[in-house]
């Protein structure tokens, strides 16, 4: 049986609340123990062929990142991604775990749908892939879902990301179905009337530019109705890539009452704002847009807080055919997964979050919010690791990136630390 250790890497574990130097020792692909790094090798032969001994000295060492949104595109835009290519960005960002989302074509509102994208990860997947399915039949928000069959096939939550569920009595019921069969539903938080015809936040830069906004209150109002509706059915809420302040507001009143709602933000609207567009790049727009500076401090203070649970990339790829056109008519959506920790370290420099902090936001907190059982490293579970150079200095090149498409607004960035290697069930599936 091949056995995997991870010798004198400073790990971080904020399930277990570990934060040191440490050895990892890996068998049948589950953690078999953590010593304490000046500890001897725990009887392993150096020498032996089904030893592979990783010197992580210097670097630091997690469970394997999680992300809870993703757009893998497979089935029926494979033009833009697949499951081969999107995992192996998301094992070049040491994510060993992802959602995707349910808009595919077809939609992945059935159980065919669910089990082809299981199998086809299975297959050719880096990483694993867990399904989200659909909350209505064709995310056309007319007619729920099999919510209860999507569980059974394989879905560890609903959502109709990339769309709002606009009638609040449809909502309602999902979020009672979801109660019932015990999975979360994901809400792309957005009032489709306010929101309108626009295409970046409403504001001075908007007018400046001449680009028809969109309020933040659009955001904020769907944001206060979905907690409603979940406060009344019951069920367990989770809150999509949050980009004002507004609704980290909501979200603040909802927690002190006890409601189950969880958050997320993304890498790009912690590190960019409005005033990015000004140059007209395609490749900032997005659904939710950027927004102010000040709601990107809300943002930060809300993860510090503990008011958004967690971060997700909502790695959004689209190709050059969508992207390089005129701003109005491109497509939303940005790459995100081979750059989020590297564009996140910042904040840990800058003194908005603690290293351990960070690490607890891209692997524990996602894991809890989705029921997961990953995002740790305790003896027995599964041996999903993430090994990081927090010195290494890198630019982003998009003929670099892994991805099948290269729509990432940190094009030409430098960035500080980088992922080095990606272990997942003990087999590395990425080094760098």
């Amino acid at each position: 049986m091949k056995r995997v250790v991870i010798r004198g890497g400073r790990v971080i574990d904020p399930a277990g609340n570990l934060d040191g130097l440490y050895n990892i020792y890996v068998m049948g692909g589950r953690v078999a123990r953590i010593l304490p790094a000046e500890s001897d090798a725990g009887g392993v032969d150096a020498g032996s062929p089904d030893v592979e001994l990783i010197d992580a000295s210097g670097l630091l060492v997690t469970p394997g990142l999680v992300d809870i949104h993703t757009h893998l595109r497979e089935p029926g835009f494979e033009y833009k991604e697949t499951i081969k290519t999107g995992t192996g960005a998301a094992a070049a960002g040491g994510f060993t775990t992802i959602l995707c989302m349910a808009n595919t074509m077809p939609v992945n509102d059935n159980q065919s749908v669910t089990r082809y994208i299981i199998k086809k990860a299975q297959a050719e997947g880096a990483v694993k892939v867990r399904p989200v399915g659909a909350v209505s039949c064709g995310l056309k928000g007319e007619r729920l879902a099999e919510i209860a069959e999507l569980k059974e096939a394989g879905c560890v939550a609903v959502s109709d990301d990339g769309f709002p569920v606009a009638n609040p009595n449809l909502m309602r019921r999902a979020l009672e179905y979801t109660r019932g069969v015990g999975i979360p539903l994901i809400t792309h938080a957005e009032d489709p009337v306010i929101t309108g015809s626009g295409v970046m936040n409403e504001g001075s830069v908007s007018t400046m530019l001449g680009l028809r906004g969109i309020p933040a209150a659009g955001e904020a109002s769907m944001v206060a109705r979905d907690i409603m509706l979940a406060e009344l059915a019951g069920g367990r809420l989770h809150i999509a890539h949050v980009s004002t302040m507004g609704a980290v507001e909501c979200i603040r009143r909802a927690k002190e009452k006890g409601l189950s709602v969880t958050a997320e933000v993304t890498p790009h609207h912690l590190k960019f704002t409005d005033e990015s567009l000004s140059g007209y790049n395609t490749d900032f727009k997005m659904n939710p847009p950027l927004r102010t500076q000040k709601d990107v401090d809300a943002l930060k203070e809300a993860l510090k807080d503990g008011t958004i649970d967690c971060i997700a990339t909502d790695h959004a790829p689209h190709s050059v055919i969508e992207k390089d056109v005129e701003f109005v008519s491109a497509a939303n959506g940005v790459i995100g997964l081979e750059t989020a920790f590297s564009a996140l370290y910042p904040l840990v420099e800058e003194g908005s979050l603690t290293l351990p902090e960070l690490v607890g936001l891209m692997t524990l907190n996602p894991s809890r919010a989705m029921n997961l059982d990953s995002g740790t490293l305790a003896v027995g579970a599964p041996a999903d690791i993430t090994i990081i150079d927090l010195e290494k200095t890198w630019v982003v090149e998009p003929g670099e990136i892994k991805s099948r498409s290269k729509n990432t607004p940190f094009a030409g960035l430098e960035m500080k630390s980088r992922v080095v290697r990606t272990i997942v069930d003990g087999d590395t599936v990425y080094k760098g």
